[in-house]
Protein backbone atom coordinates (compact mmCIF):
# COMPACT_ATOMS: atom_id res chain seq x y z
CA UNK A 1 0.00 0.00 0.00
CA UNK A 2 1.09 3.46 -0.57
CA UNK A 3 2.23 5.79 2.18
CA UNK A 4 0.15 8.82 1.14
CA UNK A 5 1.47 11.10 3.93
CA UNK A 6 5.14 10.05 2.63
CA UNK A 7 4.15 11.21 -0.95
CA UNK A 8 2.55 14.41 -0.01
CA UNK A 9 5.60 15.29 1.67
CA UNK A 10 7.89 14.10 -1.19
CA UNK A 11 5.83 16.06 -4.09
CA UNK A 12 6.24 19.72 -1.28
CA UNK A 13 9.97 18.93 -1.43
CA UNK A 14 9.90 18.60 -4.68
CA UNK A 15 8.24 22.07 -5.23
CA UNK A 16 10.20 23.66 -2.81
CA UNK A 17 13.54 22.49 -4.27
CA UNK A 18 12.54 23.46 -7.69
CA UNK A 19 11.93 27.05 -6.39
CA UNK A 20 14.82 27.34 -4.27
CA UNK A 21 16.91 26.10 -7.44
CA UNK A 22 15.44 28.47 -9.71
CA UNK A 23 16.36 31.63 -7.15
CA UNK A 24 19.76 30.30 -6.83
CA UNK A 25 20.23 29.68 -10.51
CA UNK A 26 21.04 26.08 -9.78
CA UNK A 27 20.50 25.36 -14.08
CA UNK A 28 21.49 21.64 -13.53
CA UNK A 29 19.74 20.67 -10.44
CA UNK A 30 16.82 22.73 -11.20
CA UNK A 31 16.69 20.65 -14.71
CA UNK A 32 16.26 17.48 -12.54
CA UNK A 33 12.92 18.71 -10.92
CA UNK A 34 11.66 17.76 -14.74
CA UNK A 35 9.68 14.27 -15.69
CA UNK A 36 11.20 13.85 -19.78
CA UNK A 37 8.01 14.96 -21.29
CA UNK A 38 7.27 17.70 -18.95
CA UNK A 39 5.36 20.77 -20.01
CA UNK A 40 5.24 24.57 -18.93
CA UNK A 41 3.13 27.22 -19.49
CA UNK A 42 3.62 30.40 -17.05
CA UNK A 43 0.46 32.86 -18.22
CA UNK A 44 1.24 32.13 -22.19
CA UNK A 45 5.24 31.45 -21.82
CA UNK A 46 5.11 28.12 -23.03
CA UNK A 47 7.59 25.55 -23.35
CA UNK A 48 7.26 22.06 -24.78
CA UNK A 49 9.70 20.31 -22.60
CA UNK A 50 12.56 20.73 -19.82
CA UNK A 51 15.25 21.38 -21.90
CA UNK A 52 13.45 24.51 -23.48
CA UNK A 53 12.70 26.09 -20.07
CA UNK A 54 15.78 25.27 -18.39
CA UNK A 55 17.38 27.30 -21.22
CA UNK A 56 15.23 29.61 -21.18
CA UNK A 57 15.90 30.21 -17.75
CA UNK A 58 19.83 30.11 -17.69
CA UNK A 59 19.91 32.73 -20.49
CA UNK A 60 16.70 35.10 -19.04
CA UNK A 61 16.69 34.56 -15.42
CA UNK A 62 20.86 34.58 -15.05
CA UNK A 63 23.38 37.38 -13.39
CA UNK A 64 21.81 40.48 -12.68
CA UNK A 65 18.11 39.17 -12.01
CA UNK A 66 17.53 38.96 -8.33
CA UNK A 67 13.99 36.56 -7.86
CA UNK A 68 12.36 35.01 -5.30
CA UNK A 69 10.04 32.76 -5.62
CA UNK A 70 7.33 31.27 -2.41
CA UNK A 71 4.77 29.12 -3.26
CA UNK A 72 2.28 28.30 -0.28
CA UNK A 73 -1.18 26.60 0.46
CA UNK A 74 -0.51 23.20 -1.02
CA UNK A 75 -3.64 21.64 -1.99
CA UNK A 76 -1.58 17.98 -3.65
CA UNK A 77 -4.13 15.24 -4.49
CA UNK A 78 -2.89 12.20 -5.80
CA UNK A 79 -4.73 10.15 -8.30
CA UNK A 80 -6.67 7.45 -6.95
CA UNK A 81 -6.75 5.52 -10.11
CA UNK A 82 -2.93 5.70 -10.54
CA UNK A 83 -0.79 6.06 -7.36
CA UNK A 84 2.23 7.36 -9.51
CA UNK A 85 0.09 10.69 -10.64
CA UNK A 86 -0.69 13.73 -8.44
CA UNK A 87 -1.82 17.40 -8.84
CA UNK A 88 -1.00 20.19 -6.88
CA UNK A 89 -2.09 23.88 -6.29
CA UNK A 90 -0.03 26.52 -4.66
CA UNK A 91 0.07 30.14 -4.46
CA UNK A 92 2.89 31.90 -5.56
CA UNK A 93 3.87 35.26 -4.38
CA UNK A 94 7.15 36.67 -6.69
CA UNK A 95 9.70 39.31 -6.70
CA UNK A 96 11.85 40.16 -9.73
CA UNK A 97 14.41 42.79 -9.77
CA UNK A 98 16.77 43.66 -12.86
CA UNK A 99 19.13 46.31 -12.30
CA UNK A 100 20.13 46.37 -15.76
CA UNK A 101 16.95 47.64 -17.12
CA UNK A 102 15.84 49.23 -13.59
CA UNK A 103 13.10 47.10 -13.46
CA UNK A 104 11.22 45.58 -10.59
CA UNK A 105 7.90 43.57 -10.09
CA UNK A 106 5.95 41.80 -7.37
CA UNK A 107 2.94 39.58 -8.11
CA UNK A 108 1.04 36.75 -7.06
CA UNK A 109 -0.60 33.38 -8.99
CA UNK A 110 -1.93 30.00 -8.80
CA UNK A 111 0.09 27.38 -9.33
CA UNK A 112 -1.47 24.45 -11.33
CA UNK A 113 1.15 21.12 -11.23
CA UNK A 114 0.85 17.62 -12.10
CA UNK A 115 3.49 15.22 -10.76
CA UNK A 116 4.87 11.91 -12.19
CA UNK A 117 6.42 8.99 -9.68
CA UNK A 118 9.55 8.11 -11.49
CA UNK A 119 12.56 5.80 -10.94
CA UNK A 120 14.48 8.63 -9.33
CA UNK A 121 11.43 10.10 -6.92
CA UNK A 122 8.48 12.08 -7.93
CA UNK A 123 9.36 14.94 -11.06
CA UNK A 124 7.19 17.53 -11.94
CA UNK A 125 5.21 16.86 -15.35
CA UNK A 126 3.75 19.80 -16.35
CA UNK A 127 3.37 23.38 -14.08
CA UNK A 128 2.37 26.40 -14.86
CA UNK A 129 0.57 29.58 -13.61
CA UNK A 130 -2.42 32.29 -13.56
CA UNK A 131 -1.60 35.00 -12.25
CA UNK A 132 -3.92 37.34 -9.76
CA UNK A 133 -1.87 40.00 -9.69
CA UNK A 134 1.24 41.74 -11.41
CA UNK A 135 2.90 45.37 -9.78
CA UNK A 136 5.53 46.63 -12.07
CA UNK A 137 7.52 49.50 -11.48
CA UNK A 138 10.85 51.37 -12.32
CA UNK A 139 13.59 51.45 -10.00
CA UNK A 140 14.15 54.89 -10.95
CA UNK A 141 10.00 55.86 -10.49
CA UNK A 142 8.93 54.21 -7.38
CA UNK A 143 5.94 56.48 -8.16
CA UNK A 144 5.25 54.86 -11.60
CA UNK A 145 3.74 51.64 -10.09
CA UNK A 146 1.59 49.71 -12.06
CA UNK A 147 -0.79 47.61 -11.62
CA UNK A 148 -2.39 44.18 -13.30
CA UNK A 149 -4.12 41.07 -13.05
CA UNK A 150 -7.71 40.35 -13.71
CA UNK A 151 -10.05 43.02 -12.63
CA UNK A 152 -7.18 45.60 -12.18
CA UNK A 153 -7.06 48.96 -12.94
CA UNK A 154 -3.65 50.42 -14.45
CA UNK A 155 -2.41 53.28 -12.42
CA UNK A 156 0.46 56.07 -13.39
Amino acid sequence: MTDHRADVEAITRLKYRYLRLLDTKQWDEFATCFAPEATADYGGLAFDGPAALVDYMRDNVGEGVITMHQAHHPEIDLDPEDPDRATGTWYLHDKVIVDAFRFALEGGAIYEDRYVRTADGWRIAHTGYTRTFELTWSLDDPAGLKVGGPGAHTHA
